[in-house]
């Protein structure tokens, strides 16, 4: 929607969401560089070998994408994959269906490195009730997590990051930047420009540690108002 296509309403919601964050690293302009959208959107295919630049709630989801054998069936849609994943006996011949019984994860459908700037634990921003699901299921998997990454560059043969002060290569086929979003508020100023009553909400508003509760409660707050 563009100015013209609102002439004649009271007032303008501006929901529009976000834009991926293109972090300014040197070759991130490179083919091999993918963004999530990309991944999770629009299907291009990853190869063997992935680096993901972010390990935020988006980085630990795209890993869990790309880790997942799309021969297999997902451990959430079928009871003997999960009951397999997670070392559960359903025929209880164990103690409380678990007791001795050992879990045998599904190995990594590729080679996963999961990076972040922060020197903090990698995930220690997801929800407090399934985030230890998500690191958990990752390790037992074989996705290396990486914190205090400084990335170098990203060229033909791979991305080049430091890390506790050495320097390495990772000969990755594809680098996915999971490096957080900015506001999308192109619709914003043109809006006010043309005198328009706008009111904006959710990424549009702040994109910084969005989430959806904070989002819906913005809009529901918001339509009282207004």
């Amino acid at each position: 929607a563009g100015v013209d296509d609102l002439a004649g309403f009271d007032a303008v919601v501006v929901a529009s969401g976000v834009f991926p964050r293109r972090p300014e690293i040197p070759g991130v302009g490179h083919p091999r560089v993918l963004g999530y959208l990309d991944v999770l959107r629009s299907h291009v295919e990853v190869g063997r070998r992935v680096a993901i630049i972010g390990a935020g709630g988006i980085g630990f989801d795209v890993a869990e994408f790309l880790a997942h054998d799309p021969t297999r069936p997902l451990t959430s849609l079928s009871i003997e994959a999960f009951s397999r994943e997670w070392g559960i006996d359903r025929k209880l011949a164990a103690r409380g269906g678990v007791a001795g019984v050992e879990a045998v994860p599904e190995p990594a459908a590729r080679d996963i490195w999961l990076l972040q700037r922060k020197t903090s634990k990698p995930g220690a921003g997801l929800g407090k009730t399934t985030g230890w699901v998500h690191r958990m299921n990752l390790q037992r998997r074989g996705v290396r997590a990486l914190s205090g990454v400084r990335y170098l560059g990203i060229d033909d043969a791979g991305l080049r990051i430091e890390v506790g002060g050495e320097e390495c290569l990772l000969e990755v086929n594809h680098v996915v930047i999971c490096a957080g979003q900015v506001a999308n508020r192109e619709l914003a100023a043109p809006l006010g420009e043309a005198g328009f009553e706008h009111h904006l909400i959710g990424g549009a508003c702040e994109a910084r540690e969005l989430d959806a509760k904070h989002a819906i409660r913005q809009g529901a707050e918001l339509a009282a108002r207004l």
